[in-house]
């Protein structure tokens, strides 16, 4: 019987070590399955590109709010900046709560100013709609025209955010621009 088993021998083999014989694919099938692969991998890129813009825009998100929040705050205390800088110039110079004013004011200032709060005091600036509020425009001898010549209250900006307005006189018909008075346009 040993010389029967010839080519039953490595059906048999195969069998027994549980592999079985793949059959190759055809081009067809093989090219299918690369373009499959190629797509599938094309749609992961896809998914995390769109993944790493989503982290931007949240992390973005979360700063401007952040921001905001600050802004918001920031908004809230300019009157007591308004009121300690009105009590600062009304308190008499011996008093000794002009000292505690002082420096509670400076403190103050200086805490806002680390966050970023800026004042803009524009005096003797070209009037500005969009940073200036305009209460008053009058003649003032001696003054270009559209020069902001009186502060009424102070403007204050948060990272190029404008906060507050600064309220303010401005100069009309007085010099032009170039200082000559014939040509001034009234």
């Amino acid at each position: 019987m040993r010389g029967k088993k010839g080519n039953g021998d490595a059906d048999e083999t195969e069998e027994a070590s549980g592999l079985e014989a793949v059959p190759s694919p055809a081009p067809t099938e093989l090219e299918a399955l690369r373009a499959e692969r190629d797509e599938l991998k094309d749609q992961l890129l896809r998914r995390r590109a769109d993944f790493e813009n989503y982290k931007k825009r949240v992390e973005r998100d979360r700063q401007q709010s952040a921001q905001d929040a600050v802004a918001s705050l920031l908004k809230s205390l300019i009157p007591t900046l308004d009121n300690l800088e009105k009590a600062r110039t009304h308190a008499d110079e011996t008093d000794s709560l002009k000292e505690g004013l002082e420096l509670i004011y400076r403190n103050l200032v200086l805490a806002l100013e680390a966050v970023g709060l800026e004042s803009r005091d524009p005096m003797g600036e070209r009037y500005d709609p969009e940073v200036h509020e305009a209460l008053s425009h009058e003649e003032v001898p001696g003054a270009r025209d559209n020069t902001i010549v009186e502060v009424f209250r102070k403007g204050y900006v948060f990272k190029d955010r404008l906060l507050r307005a600064a309220l303010v006189k401005v100069a009309k018909g007085g010099r032009s621009e170039t200082g000559d008075e014939e040509n001034a346009v009234h």
